[in-house]
């Protein structure tokens, strides 16, 4: 096996570990190309090539979430990880691991660990999601086993305390998302409502370039700012291509031209919909496609959607 198809056999891990240390797609993609580049300019042959190449990944990621972290400190609006689709069809072999993946890449998890230090997140994500030992860990973020240990029990504690449950049984969660997305084509304000938590967050990552923020609100209003919003949406051509996206039911919005305008994730828990999460900043679906303007789409229903309140 040569150089390169040994590095392209580790490229999904690398990817894997680089977005949910940074939580975007085009950074984890730029760091996985900046780890061959650098294994590429060097004569050292690993004994272990799992274990080097992901240390260099780490590495380059911690650098790259350190200068990120300045930014999205002063970004507009909801912050969201860039959307990425998963494969549910490639989860079915091992359904309890499945599981562990898809919560790990879950837009709620990676929203909290926003909140870890990077040296806690890169951790976090090599020791409890890939299981690595607590000697490659040190090794790829260049502290003690010591260290890492109370890194380790620090990032696991807020995880613990803050993530939300979710709907584990993939077959429910899918399941409920289809009855959504059908209430919401039908305008059925009263089947959309059932479905919603009592309040439910329908919150917007549009960057200050595309759509609001959103917020909080009842169900109802939920449900009645979606009925006014989406039918018209669909009826002047725009498409939802249901997908799954960051291990949870989603779908991608396009304009009649086809272009990818915005995504939505949904985040279920309990047998309802407590959360809707959006994303129409341009900048994070570039990898989904072609992007579209959200503001000529709105245009086209003939008016701009009025936030409940």
């Amino acid at each position: 096996m040569t150089q390169a198809q040994e590095f392209e056999a580790l490229r999904p891990l690398l990817f894997s570990v680089a977005y949910r240390i940074l939580g975007s797609v085009s950074e984890a993609e730029d760091a996985v190309q900046e780890t061959w580049l650098r294994y590429a300019a060097t004569s050292v042959r690993p004994e272990s090539l799992k274990a080097y190449l992901c240390t260099v990944v780490t590495r380059i990621s911690i650098d790259v979430l350190r200068s990120a972290r300045v930014r999205r400190e002063t970004y507009v609006g909801p912050w969201f990880p860039e959307p990425l689709p998963t494969d549910p069809v490639a989860a079915q072999g091992d359904p309890e691991r499945a599981v562990e993946l898809a919560e790990s890449v879950s837009v709620a998890a990676l929203l909290l660990l926003e909140r870890l230090s990077p040296l806690e997140r890169a951790v976090f994500v090599l020791r409890e999601v890939f299981g690595f030992d607590f000697a490659e860990v040190a090794a790829a973020v260049g502290r003690t086993e010591a260290a890492c240990r109370q890194l380790a029990v620090r990032a696991r504690r807020h995880m613990r305390e803050q993530r939300p449950r979710f709907e584990a049984d993939r077959r429910k969660r899918t399941e409920l998302a289809d009855r959504f997305f059908a209430a919401v084509h039908d305008g059925d304000v009263t089947r959309l409502t059932a479905l919603l938590t009592a309040e439910v967050a329908t919150l917007n990552d549009g960057g200050g370039t595309a759509g609001g923020k959103g917020g909080v609100f009842t169900a109802a209003k939920a449900a009645r700012y979606l009925v006014a919003m989406v039918p018209p949406l669909l009826a002047s051509g725009a498409t939802l291509e249901r997908t799954e996206l960051n291990g949870h039911p989603g779908a991608i919005l396009r304009g009649a031209d086809g272009t990818v305008v915005g995504t939505w994730t949904l985040e279920i828990g309990d047998g309802r919909i407590r959360a809707i999460h959006s994303v129409t900043n341009p900048a994070k679906l570039r990898h989904l496609g072609p992007t579209g303007d959200l503001r000529a789409v709105l245009r086209q229903r003939g008016k701009t959607p009025r936030r409940p309140g």
